[in-house]
């Protein structure tokens, strides 16, 4: 689904101690910036250590580079703070772009990870009303490794609706960052300018990629379905929700599993699938690297042989034969077999047939992702269904931002708001259920 990382690095790392985690991101770009790889590698746990070297680390470092230009400066930081953990976001300059490095920091003040996304100052859509709304900061989830997040609360008179947005694939922020866009703010705070109480967090890829990369037999039941539980659980005790009116909003992958999420909990008032492809999820991988690499003419042999290497990538994961002990190598985007195990054979659209929950299936008629053809195959697996409803947008992207000719990666990379059509079509739905 959404593989977009722009000028994006994820990679596990740990060791270090400091005692102010704004402090020790800072040190850590320096040694970078340095270019001193041995001490940076230094940092991380005897585990990361053993399998990415120095090396590793100078190569990476100069791919963020080749995509942003020369290093030029740090600029502002701020810090999310949990029970076991710190995620500090530093904002760098570089030549050609702004970049967010963010670091997860123990309290040790380990470094658990490492990722550079677009650093992109948000401007609210016109149809945002930032006095008719509040936000309050919250977790996801109990125990050790609860999960960041943002309730956008109406000021109206409650009881009100909610809803759980719920990401698409990667590590994505609360905000669903992908590019210049950030479509769950655009939601969150459209749908609560509209009196709609709206629940977004950070994935579990985001805030615990050392945990996340560590677990066994890992699957999309532990990445997104479990947490987006919790989400709804949260918000049916939350005071001033109305508990028999809580929704669920999927997007990506997010939608495609969201009747799995429905199917785990009757008490869910609705799901909003958007986006969702109902073609198995491995299947559609190779199509959109296709797509992005043949948009602006033919693939080279370099293009080719990446291709060749995904497809047979995929041909194992389909594997009749496939464990869940095979090597993560083998697998498409390294990710583990038990993960492609776990959505092997699954057709959202099958299981939405048999949930009672309201339906509403929104599509971007321009989205390359998640296609028309996806869109007419919902149409067709819920045919007769009087509880859903349908709607397509001619203009919309998979981010479900307006434009014009063919979509692609490269158009993500451009500022651009959810388009309001979706925020008042949502919120009409929510408020008729």
């Amino acid at each position: 689904m959404s593989r977009l990382l722009v000028f994006s690095l994820a990679v596990v790392l740990a060791r270090a101690q400091t005692p102010a985690p704004e402090a020790q991101a800072r040190h850590f770009l320096d040694l970078l910036v340095k270019r001193d790889f041995t001490a940076a590698h230094a940092m991380f746990d005897d585990t990361i250590g053993s399998k990415l070297s120095v090396g590793d680390l100078e190569i990476a470092w100069g791919q963020v580079q080749k995509g942003a230009g020369m290093f030029r400066h740090a600029d502002s930081a701020r810090t999310e703070a949990s029970s076991n953990a710190d995620v500090v976001f530093l904002t760098c300059v570089f030549e050609k772009a702004s970049l967010d490095m963010r670091l997860p920091l123990d309290k040790a003040g380990r470094i658990g990870g490492l990722n550079f996304t677009l650093h992109v100052d948000y401007t609210p859509p016109d149809y945002v009303t930032p006095s008719a709304f509040h936000e309050k900061e919250v977790t996801v989830g109990a125990g050790m490794s609860p999960l960041h997040g943002a309730l956008a609360i109406p000021n109206g008179d409650p009881p009100f609706p909610a809803v759980v947005l719920v990401h698409g694939s990667g590590p994505a922020d609360r905000d669903s960052t992908v590019g210049a866009a950030k479509p769950f703010r655009d939601l969150a705070w459209g749908l609560a300018s509209r009196g709609v109480l709206v629940l977004r967090y950070n994935k579990r890829a985001n805030e615990y990629p050392r945990e996340v990369a560590q677990t066994r037999n890992f699957t999309v039941k532990d990445e997104t379905i479990d947490d987006a539980l919790a989400g709804v659980a949260l918000l049916m005790r939350t005071e001033g929700v109305d508990p028999k009116r809580v929704f669920v909003l999927g997007h990506s992958l997010g939608a495609t599993v969201a009747p799995r999420i429905g199917k785990a909990n009757p008490g869910i008032a609705g799901l909003i699938i958007v986006g969702a492809t109902t073609h198995t999820i491995v299947d559609v991988l190779v199509p959109q690297v296709i797509y992005n690499l043949t948009l602006h003419g033919a693939m080279g042999p370099i293009q080719q042989k990446q291709v060749d290497a995904l497809r047979a990538q995929v041909a194992r994961a389909n594997d009749p034969a496939l464990t869940p002990d095979a090597p993560n190598s083998e697998m498409p985007l390294g990710i583990p077999a038990s993960y492609w195990l776990d959505l092997r054979g699954y057709h959202p659209e099958q299981v939405a047939r048999g949930l009672s929950q309201p339906l509403f299936i929104l599509q971007g008629e321009r989205d390359y992702q998640v296609t028309m053809d996806d869109f007419a195959a919902w149409k067709k697996a819920l045919e007769g269904k009087k509880n859903a409803e349908f709607k397509s947008y001619p203009k919309l992207n998979h981010m479900f931002v307006a434009g014009d000719g063919p979509s692609s990666d490269e158009e993500y990379t451009k500022p651009g708001h959810v388009d309001k059509a979706v925020i008042e079509d949502v919120a009409a739905w929510i408020k008729r259920h």
